[in-house]
C-alpha cells in the first residue's frame, strides 16, 4: 500500500511546488523584502505647493536698461534701471496677494499713491494686473503710448 501511495504523493508534491512557483505577470515584485505596494504606500506623494514669489526678481532678456522687481508678503516695488548710468527710478509700488493654490494665477495690484505721486517715471494707473506662469511674472508697461509685456525671472 505504501507502493501504490508514493507514486501519488510525489504527484501530489511536484503539483503544490509548481503552483508556488507560478505567479500572475502583473504580480507586484517584492524589493528589498517589501511587496512594491507597501513601498509606495510608504513614500506619500508630496502635494503640490503654492509658488513662493518673494524676492528679487529682473526683467527677461534685459539689456544696459531694464526692470527689477521685489516681492514681500504684502507688496510688489518695480524700478527702472540703468546700468549705463547707474540710476534708478521707481515705476510701480503696489498690493500683492499670494498665490493660495499651486498653478498659474494672476491678480491686481493696487498702487501705492503716498510711494508714487512724486516718481517721474512711475505708472499712474490705479490698477495693475500681474500673471504668474511657470517661474514668471508678467505684466504690461504703457510708456508714450506704446504696450510692451515684461517678464521677470528670478535673480
Amino acid at each position: 500500500m505504501i507502493r501504490k501511495l508514493a507514486p501519488a504523493t510525489v504527484t501530489l508534491v511536484a503539483a503544490l511546488a509548481l503552483a508556488g512557483c507560478s505567479a500572475p505577470a502583473s504580480a507586484p515584485t517584492a524589493t528589498e523584502g517589501k511587496p512594491v505596494a507597501t513601498q509606495e504606500q510608504a513614500k506619500p506623494k508630496e502635494q503640490p505647493k503654492p509658488a513662493d514669489l518673494s524676492g528679487d526678481w529682473v526683467q527677461e532678456n534685459a539689456g544696459d536698461s531694464f526692470m527689477a522687481a521685489t516681492i514681500t508678503a504684502d507688496a510688489i516695488s518695480i524700478n527702472w534701471v540703468s546700468m549705463k548710468d547707474d540710476t534708478t527710478a521707481i515705476y510701480w509700488v503696489g498690493t500683492y496677494q499670494a498665490p493660495t493654490a499651486p498653478g498659474d494665477f494672476t491678480w491686481t495690484s493696487t498702487r501705492n499713491e503716498e510711494a508714487t505721486n512724486n516718481a517721474l517715471l512711475t505708472s499712474t494707473d490705479p490698477t495693475k494686473d500681474f500673471s504668474v506662469a511657470g517661474d514668471k511674472v508678467s505684466y504690461e508697461v504703457t510708456m508714450m503710448g506704446v504696450t510692451k509685456t515684461v517678464s521677470l525671472v528670478r535673480k
